[in-house]
């Protein structure tokens, strides 16, 4: 028995008894495509386009021989220093990433139950806005170095002090804003473990700490590596930590060519080079795993008792989880909070209400055009499972593995060839000007923010689908719905949760973005990431804390959130 889509979208036909179970109620169309189909291919050709324009620009010449003077003068700069920053943030973050994750995990102590879900708030603060508050902390006439100076009777050039402005001070920034990356996927995958091979491990001899190291971390491996990775990616995409800090870098060489020099050409083939060291971070973490498999060899996952640590290890335990906790959160929102109380910005008033008001707008569209594509995309992949649909899911998905200043870059130069080829056929053809309708406009910007962020809303959204029987469909379509009733009435109400959990995901990342906004933005045009760059750059740290303790409290509730779904992930748990 079959029946025709009221969409057109194709024909299925009922499951016969023969039909595997993970197939059942999943529609299995003919090779006509669908119009789910098209939408996939159509988003994964547009948001390829930013970044093929980058790519293709790489073998032009530009003007001046803008390009032989930067790798005569300060590229070398711009590889060390992206090379430097990319290992430390690498380790820094590995290290404190797993050591917490299992302490919280599998050691009992004072205060496990809190450091689970606090060791993730350093997520809620950007890292330039935490250089911010450092800055101000760490200064020569700053709190610290003021209250040295007065205990001690010493004067300038009389001790030594570490300079917050530099390449290990912005690595060290990075670090602790960063390692909740690994501190997830870490946690995540040690929750997941058997604990018949823990007990294994231990009953063949092996100490709490051996265990770690020969069973869990192995078994936890591929999640480390793949945290550690997503830092690295935030680190190569970072601009107002190291620009701020004086860090030459490939960010900060992108925006000074595209702004100071003003030869596009250079910017993208900086944006290029850039590029390929992003490929070649996710060309690594693939080959660090190669074929091995890292499976668990029980089903059997009872709770977790943890191993309770006795005398001064559970101190240790709980400083360990409460200094990353502090440096990375406590200590730089309270430095913002006192600021903002005590000075706060000037500006306060009409001007940061609007200035609030387009973070806002940006962020919320953004997010529900991210949501709803993500939806539709996603669903499309359930309805066919083909190589096609699940490679134009993912290339529509890579934009997150790559710097926002190299899709700005990339948004600003395909949307200008795109105005003026309109403008020059509408002068040809009508004898009118129609001038810029795109370039630095909100809508390349909100496209530009689509292509970095669409990622984080479709692994949401998949990871939500594949939870929902395939049996709905198939109850669904015995009722008479097609599939987008079926999308509309079935899954989206199972999806709820998830939907709203991937739109707050995307509407923070955008709050937070600073180089895609800086570059893309239309004129007269500022947000509060802006605004608190702005401000910081002109050494105004104090009227920047308002504006940048806004961005932190927005990104504490998806923080928490998120933590407490992972805490609730375990098979088994209670």
């Amino acid at each position: 028995m079959s029946t025709e889509s009221s969409l057109g979208q194709g024909r299925y036909s009922e499951p016969s008894a023969g039909t595997k179970p993970a197939q059942r109620g999943v529609f299995r169309f003919r090779k006509r495509l669908s119009v789910f189909d098209w939408i996939a291919f159509t988003i994964a050709a547009l948001f390829a386009i930013p970044v093929l324009t980058v790519a293709g620009n790489l073998f032009q010449e530009s003007s001046d021989d803008t390009w032989a003077h930067l790798a005569a003068t300060v590229l070398p700069d711009y590889i060390a220093n992206t090379l430097w920053l990319a290992v430390g943030v690498g380790i820094g973050t590995g290290v404190i990433g797993v050591l917490t994750a299992w302490l919280v995990s599998m050691c009992r102590f004072p205060g496990r139950r809190l450091f689970e879900w606090a060791l993730v708030l350093p997520l809620a603060v950007p890292a330039y806005v935490m250089a911010y508050a450092y800055t101000d902390f760490l200064q020569f006439v700053g709190p610290v170095q003021t209250l040295l100076r007065d205990l001690f009777g010493w004067q300038y050039g009389d001790y030594w002090f570490p300079e917050i402005r530099s390449l290990g001070g912005a690595t060290t920034m990075m670090i602790f804003v960063l390692y909740p990356y690994v501190y997830l996927l870490a946690r995540a995958a040690f929750l997941e473990q058997s604990i018949c091979v823990l007990e294994a491990s231990r009953t063949l001899g092996h100490s709490a700490w051996r265990s770690f190291f020969r069973v869990a971390l192995p078994l936890a491996r591929p999640a480390a590596i793949a945290g550690i990775s997503l830092a690295l990616m935030e680190t190569l995409a970072d601009f107002g930590t190291v620009s701020y800090f004086g860090v030459h870098t490939f960010t900060t060489g992108i925006y000074r060519a595209w702004f100071s020099i003003g030869d596009p050409v250079t910017a993208a083939q900086l944006s290029s080079t850039l590029l390929g060291f992003v490929l070649l971070l996710i060309l690594l973490e693939r080959w660090s795993r190669s074929k091995r498999r890292f499976h668990n060899a029980s089903g059997r996952y009872d709770r977790i008792t943890g191993l309770e640590l006795r005398g001064v290890r559970k101190w240790l335990a709980a400083l360990a989880c409460l200094i990353p906790i502090t440096i990375g959160f406590l200590l730089p929102a309270g430095i913002l909070g006192w600021m903002a109380i005590d000075v706060g910005d000037a500006q306060f008033g009409p001007r940061f209400f609007t200035l609030a008001w387009n973070s806002f707008l940006l962020a919320g569209v953004t997010a529900c055009l991210a949501v709803l594509l993500a939806t539709v995309m996603a669903y499309g992949a359930r309805l066919r499972p083909t190589g096609p649909i699940q490679w134009a899911n993912r290339a529509a998905g890579m934009g997150y593995a790559v710097p926002g200043s190299i899709i700005a870059v990339g948004v600003l130069i395909s949307f200008a060839w795109l105005d003026n080829s309109i403008d020059g056929w509408m002068r040809a053809n009508l004898g009118i000007s129609t001038g810029l309708l795109l370039t630095g406009t909100i809508a390349a910007l909100v496209f530009a923010y689509l292509v970095r962020f669409l990622a984080v809303a479709l692994q949401a959204m998949e990871a939500s689908l594949a939870k929902v029987t395939p049996n709905m469909d198939s109850a669904a379509r015995v009722l008479g719905r097609g599939p987008v009733q079926t999308l509309a009435e079935v899954h989206a109400p199972l999806m709820r949760t998830s939907i709203l959990t991937a739109g707050l995901l995307v509407f923070v990342d955008v709050m937070k973005e600073l180089p895609a906004t800086l570059i893309v933005r239309p004129f007269n045009f500022d947000t509060l990431a802006v605004q608190a760059y702005n401000l910081a750059a002109d050494e105004r740290l104090a009227e920047a804390s308002t504006a940048s303790l806004t961005i932190v409290a927005v990104g504490l509730l998806p923080v928490i959130l998120l933590s407490r779904t992972i805490a609730r992930s375990r098979p088994g748990s209670r």
